[in-house]
């Protein structure tokens, strides 16, 4: 990629998760957080020349049970989105960028059955209450939903599902978010179905 013009910040694990960020413009890496004290390459930030930075995130997916107690990895991705709240809320990002696999789709219409997914993970009301939550802190801006407002809108299909693309269950799992100081001048955000 780099000798396509591409300026990379990665972060991975062989074999497990990783991150990256690809930039046409100059980027310095500025840091690499392990939520939740995991020990997984789910996280990096790059900085910009013009001081933007931009964070990716790969939030864990938590598992089949929405239940910490029977299910460690619900627990982790609970605990990572704590961690993630609590560090916007001790620095305020400012010029920031979120973009990511969030592995939680927070709107009725970012889900193809809204009831029927309410105890599914990615969709469950604790889900989706620590996911605002997060978004909060931050005070970031929904940037895809501040380009396409209304609407179903899914980033992700299941690829066990036959047909997957004409059945359309999908959910919207991954994420733009950016500062209010940012966030106006963002434009054309959507989602490519290939």
């Amino acid at each position: 990629l780099e000798d396509a013009g591409y300026n990379v910040e990665t972060h991975g694990q062989k074999g497990f998760n990783g991150v990256a960020i690809l930039s046409k413009l100059p980027i310095e890496e500025a840091g690499a957080e392990d939520y939740a004290s995991l020990g997984h390459a789910r996280h990096i930030a790059g900085r910009l020349e013009n001081g933007v930075t931009i964070h990716n995130f790969y939030v864990p997916a938590g598992g089949d049970k929405p239940d910490r107690e029977i299910n460690e990895k619900f627990g982790q991705k609970m605990d990572y989105l704590a961690e993630m709240k609590e560090a916007f809320h001790a620095e305020l990002p400012k010029k920031s960028i979120l973009v990511g696999d969030l592995n939680i789709a927070p709107r009725e219409d970012d889900v193809w059955d809204h009831k029927k997914l309410l105890k599914v993970v990615s969709h469950t009301p604790v889900e989706v209450e620590a996911l605002v939550q997060t978004q909060d802190a931050g005070k970031f801006v929904d940037i895809t939903r501040q380009d396409i407002p209304d609407g179903r809108l899914y980033s992700w299909w299941s690829y066990r599902a036959r047909e997957w693309d004409t059945a359309d269950k999908g959910r919207r799992l991954d994420h733009v978010w950016a500062t209010p100081d940012i966030s106006n001048a963002a434009h054309s955000s959507r989602v490519l179905r290939t």
